[in-house]
């Protein structure tokens, strides 16, 4: 290759990478990490036991471990040389101590209370401890407070982290949690996006019986207790392409799908109709999805992990109970959990890792996510930052968050690292 083709080539390769960076918003691209003083969940409740449990969230290292009925959470790092908490015995009841020299913390205060290995009368006992969070337990889920809870705080009831029909309300659920590859913000953007369920979907096995449109036209509208709502002016289930040639979904073993707002339905559910949506698909902070259909809701929490991974919190609820609720939780299990939260959101959770933006150039539809990106800056957060390691020394409290752990790269970062190393030869 000479040098002119070479030069022509490069040229090429940068106008594809081109386009529009975050720079509009400057605080939704620094927050990478997600946003502080959030209530999140993280795990099943029934998962936690006396033996503890280590999880990442915002990039903060905690152990969860059960004490009777209340489960604590304390940062996951002994003062003393780093150990992890989470690999600590339970020496004695309402504690935990540090696997490497038996340095004992109360699990509700996090309060150093015994170092085993230097006697009853250690000097260091009672002059430091270790962070808590503030822990609650909510729709079978261990949900963790990440926020600036000092001594005089005010902490948020859960609650207020809560879609407020879930509170109050009788119902059927089903669920599941993993953790994913990719940034949170791609996970929420890729919920709210209006345009990618018509085509990466449409040979997903749960909407295999269901026509799915060719193209639509939507804006996006505030609604109530935080939610942004996504709603169609114009649904088409087929469309002439200039050139190309037909488009659709159309298939002849296919039926139509729902009508564009839930309360339009045949057959609602009074719960869901006294929402009254005028779309399917809203969104709100921190990162919680809810997908409303006539007869159940669907829920995903985006939780971050750290800057590459997420925690993705799926449920679906069903406002029922007796038979219909018992035969929902065996359809679930028997399908829908496979299905759905299986198949259907793992075409999502690949698109998620293998992004790459920015830069990017958005179309159209991409209003849904601009809207998402606008709510998120204009609602004056507190980003959660990369924090400095503990302060080791024992006068202090060890307060600090801890660094985001560096798991190894995501499938998704090792092609796109190829990809630059071959454009860059």
């Amino acid at each position: 290759m000479n040098q002119s083709t070479r030069t022509e080539t490069k040229t090429e390769h940068a106008d594809d990478f081109a386009g529009q960076d975050w720079g509009s918003w400057k605080q939704y691209e620094a927050a990478d990490l997600g946003y502080r003083n959030f209530w999140y969940p993280v795990y099943w409740a029934h998962q936690i036991g006396k033996k503890p449990v280590p999880i990442t969230v915002l990039g903060e290292t905690v152990a969860l471990v059960r004490d009777g009925e209340d489960i604590h959470a304390l940062h996951d790092r002994c003062p003393h040389r780093g150990v992890p908490l989470s690999l600590g015995r339970r020496q004695y009841e309402g504690t935990i101590s540090c696997p490497y020299h038996g340095w004992t913390y109360r699990l509700d205060s996090g309060n150093l209370c015994g170092v085993l290995t230097d006697g009853p009368d250690s000097p260091i006992v009672g002059k430091l401890s270790v962070r808590t969070y503030p822990v609650e337990q909510r729709l079978g889920l261990v949900w963790v407070y990440v926020g600036d809870t000092f001594e005089g705080a005010d902490v948020p009831p859960v609650e207020r982290d809560i879609p407020a029909e879930l509170i109050g309300n009788r119902f059927a659920m089903g669920g599941r949690t993993d953790i994913r590859d990719g940034n949170w913000r791609f996970a929420a953007e890729n919920g709210f996006d209006e345009g990618h369920a018509k085509y990466l979907h449409n040979t997903a096995l749960w909407r295999l019986f269901k026509v799915m449109p060719a193209w639509n036209k939507t804006r996006v509208v505030p609604g109530e207790e935080g939610w942004t709502i996504r709603v169609q002016d114009e649904v088409h289930w087929d469309a002439e392409m200039p050139g190309l040639g037909l488009w659709t979904n159309r298939r002849w073993w296919k039926r139509m799908p729902l009508p564009d707002a839930p309360g339009k339905g045949k057959k609602v559910n009074p719960v869901i109709a006294a929402l009254d949506l005028p779309g399917f698909v809203s969104i709100r902070m921190p990162g919680l999805l809810r997908v409303a259909y006539p007869e159940f809701i669907h829920y995903e929490w985006y939780v971050p992990v750290d800057a590459d991974h997420v925690r993705y919190v799926q449920l679906m609820v069903r406002f029922e109970t007796g038979w219909r609720g018992a035969l929902f939780k065996m359809k679930y299990l028997g399908y829908i959990r496979w299905l759905f939260h299986g198949q259907f959101t793992a075409q999502d959770a690949w698109m998620v890792d293998v992004m790459d933006a920015p830069p990017e150039r958005l179309y159209r539809p991409d209003v849904s996510i601009t809207a998402w990106r606008k709510m998120c800056e204009q609602a004056d957060l507190v980003v959660q930052r990369l924090a400095p390691r503990s302060d080791p020394n024992p006068s202090k409290p060890d307060t600090a968050p801890t660094p985001a752990v560096q798991l190894p790269p995501t499938a998704g970062e090792v092609r796109r690292r190829r990809i630059r190393s071959a454009e860059q030869s």
